[in-house]
């Protein structure tokens, strides 16, 4: 059998849905715990300390 190349809405789901899978599996670590604990040096926290700086 011949593979046949996807639709372009079967592309655009395959896509969506792998996007969706990510977004969940970030979310998903959200909880307080010793795994979601960011270290200090992390860039994200430096830039909300950053940003909470010049909102005051």
């Amino acid at each position: 059998m011949a593979v046949t190349r996807l639709k372009r809405k079967d592309r655009r789901n395959k896509t969506v849905s792998r996007l969706e899978v990510q977004f969940l599996k970030n979310a998903t670590n959200v909880e307080n715990g010793s795994r979601s604990v960011e270290p200090k040096n992390n860039q994200v926290r430096k830039n909300n300390e950053v940003l909470a700086s010049l909102g005051k």
